[in-house]
């Protein structure tokens, strides 16, 4: 047996899911209903324990998402991540948000281009092949008429995570594939992180630092 706890709370979709050597046994997340980690990580994970007839001290690691997205997101997931890895003394997986999200499209050919809203024109994007192949790494992208400009000429561009409406109203090409509704979820970190347990692909728990790609700026509150 490989348990994996799964933790993605990335973006507004705060997810757990339960997975044995790769395949998802039990999922809870909450889809579209703001930021609401603080409250419901935990009972998601007692609930994808308890539907599994299991206890956390039978899991054999604990994976987070890394990143890139919510600051806040990233810090509660990873807090949890952390914290769990340690009290239970089990390894701390690490999975790339965005590899994940690649992974909710299946594709024959051409590109998939995971990408999550961040300020403004700008997405936190990375590139992978039809086989999840990393094809170019990930960057705060600004967004216009011209992005992806060379993938689109070569073939078919499956765009999908938060940043595809905007994306959607700059391009416009006939190679360019639109999935909307789509956010990383803990359900596609199962394979993933099996994978890397498999390699004892694991973190330091205590320096592991979420994948941020920008610094944190503060709004000045305008009351």
């Amino acid at each position: 047996m490989a348990y994996i706890l799964n933790i993605e709370t990335s973006t507004t979709n705060c997810s757990v899911s339960l997975s044995n050597k790769g395949e998802t046994l039990v999922l809870k997340e909450d889809y579209g209903n703001g930021y609401s980690h603080a409250e419901k990580l935990h009972v998601y994970i007692e609930e994808v324990l308890n539907e599994a007839n299991i206890t956390a001290s039978h899991l054999d690691a604990i994976a987070v998402s890394k990143g890139p997205g919510s600051y806040t997101g990233l810090r509660i997931g990873v807090s949890a991540a952390k914290g769990l890895a340690y009290a239970l003394e089990k390894p701390l997986i690490s999975v790339s948000t965005l590899e994940a999200l690649a992974y909710q499209i299946k594709a024959e050919s051409g590109v998939i281009i995971p990408m999550l809203d961040a300020r403004r024109l700008e997405v936190y994007s990375a590139i992978f092949d039809a086989s999840y192949n990393l094809v170019r790494a990930i960057e705060a992208q600004i967004l216009d008429e011209s992005a992806f400009k060379k993938e689109l000429v070569s073939g078919k561009v499956y765009f999908v995570g938060d940043g595809v409406e905007k994306t959607e109203k700059l391009i416009n090409h006939q190679n360019a594939v639109f999935i909307e509704n789509k956010l990383p979820s803990a359900d596609q970190m199962s394979l993933l992180s099996f994978e890397k347990y498999k390699k004892s692909d694991i973190e330091d728990v205590a320096y592991f630092e979420p994948y941020y790609l920008k610094d944190f700026v503060a709004i000045k509150s305008k009351k």
